[in-house]
């Protein structure tokens, strides 16, 4: 049976689906609407992407998308292991600026649930990470926007590494106290 456990942000799922294995290796059924949908992943998944990062330390976001084209995200990791995190960026919201996030290994198969309203970062803990996720509402560059990894505001508390390898775009993204009205939920 698939585990779906809230995190600190309740609406942020760490799901575990059950993996059965003999000597030949395992199989798992990694996504299943109905059983999503009964446990509050009512999504309609309109895309599937993937990203390869070389080399452990590799930090890709804090990354989100404005309405009309926010997106939920449905993250697991096929090869190596990663430290996954939501940051709550819906204005309104009592964790409004508040993180949790968990560990997404290829070896235990388990993987995250973003809601639409909140940023997605991850931090490779291994070189050659494979990861892949659904989203829901397809990459729109107009409505993309960025907040710097290591903001002090949000407090993420990241593995520790001696140096981060990031993308131009992340390394000068804004601090979400710079951010205007218009650019958060």
């Amino acid at each position: 049976m698939t585990d779906f456990r809230s995190l600190s942000l309740p609406e942020v799922i760490e799901i575990t689906p059950d993996r059965f294995g003999d000597h030949r290796g395992y199989f798992s059924v990694v996504f299943n609407q109905d059983t999503y949908a009964q446990n509050g992943i009512a999504c309609e998944w309109m895309q599937e992407n993937e990203s390869l990062s070389a080399k452990r330390g590799t930090v890709r976001g804090i990354h989100y998308q404005l309405p009309p084209f926010a997106q939920a995200k449905l993250v697991r990791v096929l090869s190596g292991k990663i430290f996954d995190i939501a940051v709550d960026l819906r204005r309104d919201s009592p964790r409004f600026g508040q993180w949790d996030g968990c560990e997404l290994s290829a070896d235990k198969g388990n993987q995250l649930f973003v809601p639409a309203g909140f940023g997605h970062a991850f931090m490779t803990l291994t070189d050659d990470v494979l990861v892949q996720y659904k989203v829901d509402a397809a990459y729109a560059p107009q409505s993309e926007r960025s907040i710097l990894w290591n903001d002090s505001a949000i407090g993420i508390d990241w593995p520790s590494i001696d140096d981060a390898v990031l993308s131009g775009k992340d390394a000068d993204a804004p601090r979400i106290g710079d951010l205007g009205p218009d650019e958060l939920f």
